[in-house]
This record gives C-alpha cells, structure tokens and sequence, in this order.
C-alpha cells in the first residue's frame, strides 16, 4: 500500500513540475477551466460532460507525453540532432492533433447550448 501511495505521489509531483515548467500546460489549463466554467453555466448533460472530460484529458495527456519526451531526448542528445529534432516535432504534434479534436469537441457540445 505504501509503495501504491507512493506511485500517486510522483504523479502528482510530474503533474506539478508540468505545470510549473511548460507554458503550454499553463495554457491547457485556463482552457481547461474555461471549459468546465462553460460546461456549468450552460448546463451541459452527464453524456456532453463525458465527451468533454475525455477531449480534455487527451490534451493533458498527450502534453504530459511530449514534454517527458522533450526532457528525455534533451538529457540524452544535448546537441542538436535531426533525429531528436523529429521525434519532438511529430510529438508536439500529436498535441496540436488532440488540441484541435478537442476544440472540435467543444464546438459541437458548446454550439447548440449557445
């Protein structure tokens, strides 16, 4: 059990260095916020709430990924290489992909309740 209250730690430790380190993480956040504040005031129902917590939690996700790939390949190439060079923009752009799905998301759940 120690070792599993552990595991929540670290987590939340990268969740907090995510946060503390990568501007766009800022960002994902205050449209984070601003979707939830939205979803309230207009009352979305359970089913538009599941879609858009799913959208939103593939943003973080793909975020969290390639800032740990940025780190990783940085410690590992300091130099740039075009390699390395590569696997940061095709990560950076599985986040431009989510991000755009998600505003997609948003879009068809918001648009009918405004």
């Amino acid at each position: 059990m120690r070792n599993r209250l552990r595991s929540f730690s670290h987590a939340f430790r990268g969740l907090s260095i995510l946060l503390r380190t990568q501007t766009n993480a800022r960002i994902h956040l205050a449209a984070t916020v601003a979707v939830v504040v939205l979803a309230i005031l207009l009352e979305v129902k359970p089913i538009e709430w599941a879609v858009l917590l799913l959208a939103v939690s593939v943003v973080w996700s793909a975020e969290a990924l390639n800032s740990s790939l940025e780190q990783i390949a940085d410690r590992a190439s300091p130099e740039w290489h075009p390699l390395v060079q590569k696997a940061k923009d095709m990560a950076a752009g599985a986040v431009l992909l989510a991000a755009i799905a998600a505003a997609a998301v948003g879009v068809l759940v918001f648009y009918k309740h405004l």
